[in-house]
């Protein structure tokens, strides 16, 4: 019967009996748990050279005698000669020191699990009898693959300091989202979630995770932001792990960086997880390149709720450069107006993309004189993305060949 302990080996100091390939592989492990190694071997590989080079750990160049294991907290033995690793593993046992003993693991005192990390969560895989490594490591893997989707139960249950992660769900789907916000997702115990991004997910939550709706549509703003900067603020102060969840990324026109403000003004931790923004992401489901060898050079973004600047119209005016509105339908008047008033011509390519990424995506296809018409007979309408410079030419990437948008039952609207 074997019992699996977790133990801190941080400022303690482990040993290793022999400096060749496995312990190459493995003395890393303790290097970044913060133990002092020592490496008694008379001659090391390449690998482990370097470390000794970098100051990593310590070298005694000579074959190991026993009082090498005094003082030392943990002795990994890997000679690759087992009747010298049994000898390592019998002085061990007499000093009373755990020892690793890869020439015959199941006779060792110690074991090193195979290991899987998840935040502050450390999984690791053992076999009670024998020794199975290719199987631990295969469990390891899928237990790691379930953590890192946020498939397993993470959630705190003791009282710890609360904290705030701004999390950028990308465009919708949920397997768009990244690996560390689906970790994050699931060791929350509040959600502060908007209405766009992948809300799929908010279902797949612990029953005791809250979830507040601080959902904004254009217009129409239920909860201000500095209503939502104080909730962050006040749960994370109550002890909770708290995922402000966004569409896009936290900050592009996301007002991340005022949560992030009030968090830090408060005292309180904060990080940010980024996400795919809408400004490259939505145009790709369109089968738009916002950026195109020998077609456009250069991005600009702009807020189509705010005032249309010089360095907007410059960007409209200029051939090489595509530019891109975020929450701009219902300014598409003022957008045409702008291009048009600042030289680009009427035949330029426009590219209205609605509900990017989701199965009713729908692209509207025109140019700056057409916009108008056409987005009102097609009656567009938020969330959209709109795409104004030469790369929103239908077929740029396969002329004659319809495009294929990545989301299911999407259509086009053509000029």
């Amino acid at each position: 019967m074997t019992t699996m302990l977790g133990l801190s080996l941080a400022g303690r100091r482990v040993v290793f009996v022999g400096g060749g390939t496995v312990a190459a592989r493995r003395v890393g492990r303790f290097i970044d748990e913060g133990a002092l190694v020592t490496v008694v071997a008379p001659r090391v590989g390449d690998a482990v050279r370097a470390l000794i080079r970098a100051g990593s750990v310590d070298w005694i160049p000579r074959d190991a005698r026993e009082e090498d294991v005094d003082g030392a907290w943990l002795v990994h033995t890997a000679t690759a000669v087992p009747a010298v690793d049994a000898t390592v593993a019998a002085w061990c046992e007499r000093a009373r020191v755990f020892c690793v003993n890869t020439s015959d693991g199941a006779h060792g005192s110690a074991r090193l699990t195979a290991e899987t990390r998840a935040g502050d969560v450390i999984v690791g895989v053992a076999s009670d009898a024998g020794v199975d490594p290719r199987r631990a490591a295969r469990l390891r893997d899928a237990i790691g693959a379930a953590l890192r989707d946020g498939m397993l139960p993470l959630r705190r249950r003791r009282p710890a300091a609360g904290r705030v992660d701004l999390v950028g769900g990308g465009p919708g789907p949920a397997d768009l989202m990244t690996v560390r916000g689906r970790r994050l997702l699931a060791e929350a115990d509040v959600v502060v979630a908007d209405r766009l991004g992948p809300t799929e997910v908010l279902p797949e939550l612990d029953a005791e995770v809250e979830v507040i709706d601080v959902g904004k549509r254009p217009g129409h703003h239920p909860v201000p932001q500095e209503e939502i900067n104080a909730l962050l603020v006040a749960h994370a102060r109550a002890g909770k792990r708290v995922v402000r969840l966004k569409g896009g990324d936290p900050f592009v026109y996301g007002r991340g960086g005022e949560e992030v403000a009030a968090c830090l003004a408060a005292g309180v931790p904060v990080e940010v997880v980024p996400g795919l923004t809408g400004v490259v992401s939505v145009p790709q489901a369109a089968g738009i390149p916002v950026t195109h060898r020998g077609v456009a050079a250069g991005l600009h973004v702009a807020n189509g709720q705010g005032p249309v600047s010089a360095a907007t119209r410059s960007a409209l005016a200029d051939g090489s450069t595509t530019t891109v509105f975020l929450m701009g339908v219902g300014a598409l008047p003022k957008i045409v107006a702008a291009a048009l008033d600042a030289g680009a011509p009427a035949d330029r390519s426009v590219a209205i993309v609605e509900r990017g990424h989701t199965p009713t995506q729908r692209t509207t296809w025109t140019t700056l004189s057409n916009a108008l018409a056409d987005a009102a007979a097609a009656a567009v309408s938020n969330p959209a993305v709109i795409v104004v410079g030469d790369v929103a030419e239908p077929g740029l990437l396969l002329p004659d060949v319809a495009l294929e948008p990545s989301a299911a039952g999407s259509e086009d609207v053509r000029r």
